[in-house]
């Protein structure tokens, strides 16, 4: 799928909205698309790729069918098989702030939808980096608050207040949702992040986008104010200075 396009992004969209019936269709799409745009920027075949806080390993599971000798770092051995999957291969139980490689090891470090949820996300991102070789990629996406599924589960009510959206996700289905604001999901903005990283001296910014965007994909997150609500979700290519 051509990318940004209506298609796509409507594509991409249908199979989120069957993400609790169909999950193995929603992440294995967007795995395929991940690593397209992945591709446009450096060859997955033979590229050591390490996907931290990747879940049940969809991502990984698609980069090494691209050739790529990729590795699955996930905190949470719950998250390896969840859905019932069998555990992914070459899957490693790590922390994402202290990652078991060496300086550099990697071509590509990956890491999807995971940055709202680490108490640290500049600590988190440096790790990222750090294990990173000169001149390959970080690619990094993630939900900022703002968007309007900033809240996740819990959106677009997340916009009244955390509480309040936890407090009508309870009454409306009779479970407390899954994220808590200030526990395991944390309010990230894209300004500030996008200032933090143009800041660094060790990476430089190759692309930085509304993900999932039909048009205007890498205008969006230039205008302040409204970046914050209409990218939905930031992309952030970051390649690895010497």
């Amino acid at each position: 799928m051509r990318d940004p396009s209506l298609r796509r992004s409507y594509t991409l969209f249908r199979a989120f909205m069957n993400e609790q019936s169909d999950p193995e269709h929603c992440y294995g799409l967007l795995a395929r698309d991940t690593a397209d745009q992945l591709e446009r920027h450096l060859p997955l075949k033979g590229a050591v790729v390490a996907d931290v806080g990747g879940g049940s390993g969809h991502f990984t599971e698609e980069f090494r069918r691209r050739g790529a000798r990729g590795a699955l770092f996930e905190p949470d051995p719950d998250e390896l098989s969840a859905g019932g999957r069998r555990r992914p291969e070459a899957a490693v139980l790590a922390d994402g702030y202290l990652l078991p490689l060496a300086d550099g090891a990697a071509d590509i470090c990956f890491s999807s939808n995971v940055l709202e949820h680490v108490a640290d996300p500049q600590t988190f991102l440096s790790e990222l980096i750090r294990v990173t070789r000169p001149g390959g990629l970080v690619y990094v996406s993630f939900t900022n608050w703002l968007s309007p599924w900033g809240g996740h589960e819990t959106a677009p009510w997340h916009y009244l207040g955390a509480e309040r959206a936890r407090a009508r996700y309870l009454r409306r289905t009779g479970r407390p949702a899954k994220h808590t604001l200030g526990e395991n999901l944390f309010a990230v903005h894209i300004g500030r992040t996008l200032r933090q990283v143009r800041a660094r001296g060790d990476v430089s910014v190759v692309s930085a986008r509304s993900r999932y965007a039909p048009f205007l994909a890498e205008t969006i997150p230039r205008i302040p104010v409204l970046r914050e609500v209409a990218t939905w979700n930031l992309l952030l290519i970051l390649r690895r200075l010497p």
